[in-house]
């Protein structure tokens, strides 16, 4: 049985598919209480049963975060279910796959931007005043799903990239002012995950492109990235690079940026490279 620590209330975004709903079930199973939310609302719901099913609460609360109001209303839900909110956990992303001179829908650039990024700050914004700590008190905690993709570049995700940088750079900055009010900033760095968000994804009209476009052999079960992501969390961690690779992808681009770039292009699928 996973090991029982305080109840918390924890928003989700991004919790009806892939690592949003793998995490809240993971946390259902420690009793935590759960706001879920996400655009599919007919995922959302199943998610949210499966949680209850195990004995926790969970909320289900229809949500497109680039939609300020529907942010707004997603923390207030939280509140009037519970009463408080421990644990931020910006999830919601799209993805997306076509090489720069691919590009003929070029509001994907905004498009992506709005959820990856402005979707975490326009959350955080309507949770900030709620996760902040007494004097001498330790306070909430902000968790920004981010991407190996938002710490360095991957060939032909230059509208992801940006997005996820982007992202990133707020978190990080976040972090130093949230510090002063006892909350915790931790960012985390998936590498590929066996979940369908490439697929998903946009291509380069700005449609769903039905496959992915990188190597996923070696790609993380979605439940172990969730078990990383749960015990980072516990830890209050500043971040989390999830693989041995990426970590020592990111060292070696501090000396030899040349071979990550080789490697990013080794990353994309043999039949694509």
């Amino acid at each position: 049985m996973p090991s029982r620590q305080p109840t918390k209330i924890f928003v989700i975004t991004g919790a009806s598919t892939g690592i949003g709903a793998e995490l809240a079930l993971q946390l259902a199973d420690r009793g935590h209480r759960l706001v879920l939310a996400a655009r599919n609302e007919d995922g959302l719901r199943k998610v949210a049963a499966d949680c209850q099913h195990g004995g926790s609460q969970a909320v289900a609360c229809r949500t497109d975060v680039t939609v300020e109001d529907d942010c707004r209303r997603l923390i207030e839900r939280a509140l009037e279910a519970f009463g408080r909110i421990d644990v931020l956990v910006n999830n919601a992303g799209v993805s997306m796959h076509a090489a720069f001179d691919e590009i003929s829908d070029w509001s994907t650039f905004e498009r992506l931007w709005r959820v990856n990024c402005l979707g975490t700050i326009q959350c955080t914004r309507f949770a900030w005043p709620y996760l902040k700590a007494a004097p001498g008190k330790r306070g909430g905690q902000i968790v920004g799903i981010n991407s190996l993709a938002g710490r360095t570049g991957v060939p032909e995700r230059t509208t992801y990239c940006a997005s996820k940088f982007a992202q990133a750079g707020f978190l990080e900055a976040l972090r130093i002012e949230a510090a002063e009010h006892g909350i915790a900033v931790t960012v985390v760095y998936p590498g590929v995950v066996a979940t369908a968000i490439r697929h998903r994804g946009l291509d380069g009209k700005g449609e769903p492109a039905g496959v992915s476009r990188l190597d996923e052999s070696r790609a993380m079960p979605v439940d172990e990235c969730a078990r990383q992501i749960v015990r980072a969390i516990q830890g209050r961690r500043r971040e989390l690079v999830m693989t041995a690779r990426g970590r020592l992808g990111l060292w070696l681009k501090l000396i030899a940026p040349g071979r990550v770039d080789n490697l990013a292009r080794k990353a994309l699928r043999k039949d694509e490279a």
